[in-house]
């Protein structure tokens, strides 16, 4: 194996096949692809003189109480058909990893196509986070919206910046490269849209939400982030979504963070119950989509997942590697209690 820095005028072809083959790249994507792979730290592995694996990684910043972290997400691993189960992926991405640490970074987050196998590389799952499907025309929000502003993947710019000024609690991230942003406003050009409010100083987007459609017309519709400061700016995007509901069946958004969303929606038992086992079943997913590891444990504590706030110390001696006398995993359980980690940024 040789493992190498991604070369656009080489390896372009070869690395579009291995995004194909893993299902995570159509034909007529190829810019947006780039826009991650020249922004990123991108890593390949040549097998017989052909990249068959490909590693990205990004440096961002993690909210952890009132610091910033240095953070690195590992926004793509992919291995082609023919080099499955030759270690590649472990070892590309162990080196860049070690890459991300010399420049500083202190911590390392991914979103994985399932558990098991970042777990090799130190990796722990991160805390459930609640995916709530919802009628919006059952939002129950006092508020009558303004006309918003219509966004559009050429708003990028103005988009990322508004991502990046959002309300942040424990565990978010940021990133700062403005191409993550476009990559997926541009993926999905015919059913992706987003809705704001510039109400900055200077024209900056405070507010907004961008979406994606199953069924233009109906539904489901898929908030893939939503980016506000204040009370007052959630509860107008809110209303945003339930004007929606004159048409759309069903909605999709992440629960934000110190909130519980069900306090929003009108007789949600009633309505799951009526939709059960329908396209527009109305219900609550609750899932570990992402992981975390600790990079430089001079700048963090060990024990990832305690540090994350992810559970208590008794609590992951059941599930976790962790070990110790009884008395002492009491005391971390009384000494150690953190807000709920949500990263609120995902890949």
């Amino acid at each position: 194996m040789v493992c190498r820095d991604y070369n656009p005028e080489k390896d372009k072809d070869s690395v579009y096949r291995v995004l194909r083959e893993v299902g995570w790249a159509e034909p007529g994507k190829e810019e947006v692809l780039d826009l991650v792979l020249e922004c990123d730290r991108s890593l390949v592995a040549d097998i017989d003189g052909v990249a068959e694996c490909v590693v990205c990684t990004s440096p961002g910043t993690m909210r952890y109480l009132e610091e910033e972290l240095p953070l690195v997400e590992v926004t793509l691993v992919a291995t082609s058909r023919v080099a499955r189960r030759q270690g590649l992926a472990q070892r590309v991405l162990a080196r860049a990893l070690a890459a991300d640490v010399a420049e500083g970074a202190v911590v390392a987050r991914v979103c994985p196509f399932d558990l098991g196998f970042y777990d090799q590389l130190g990796f722990g799952p991160g805390p459930y986070g609640h995916a709530f499907f919802f009628d919006p025309s059952t939002l129950r929000v006092d508020v009558r919206p303004r006309v918003p502003r219509r966004l559009t993947a050429d708003d990028a710019g103005l988009v990322h910046a508004s991502r990046l000024a959002r309300r942040r609690g424990h565990g978010a991230v940021n990133y700062p490269a403005v191409a993550l942003s476009e990559a997926e406003m541009r993926y999905w050009p015919d059913k992706g849209f987003g809705l704001g409010y510039c109400d900055g100083p200077n024209g900056e987007l405070t507010h907004h939400f961008w979406c994606t459609a199953e069924n233009v017309e109906r539904g489901p519709y898929h908030i893939q982030w939503m980016a506000f400061q204040t009370r007052e700016q959630f509860l107008e995007l809110m209303a945003l979504l339930a004007g929606l509901g004159d048409q759309v069946r069903l909605v999709r958004m992440h629960e934000p963070q110190d909130m519980q969303l069900q306090d929003l929606l009108a007789r949600p038992f009633r309505q799951r119950s009526i939709t059960g086992e329908s396209t527009y079943e109305n219900r609550c997913n609750a899932f570990s989509f992402w992981q975390a590891r600790v990079l430089d444990l001079q700048q963090c504590l060990a024990l990832t997942r305690l540090w994350l706030g992810v559970g208590l110390a008794t609590g992951l001696a059941f599930t976790d590697d962790l070990d110790g006398p009884p008395e002492l995993l009491d005391a971390l359980d009384s000494a150690v209690r953190l807000p709920e980690m949500r990263p609120d940024w995902d890949f």
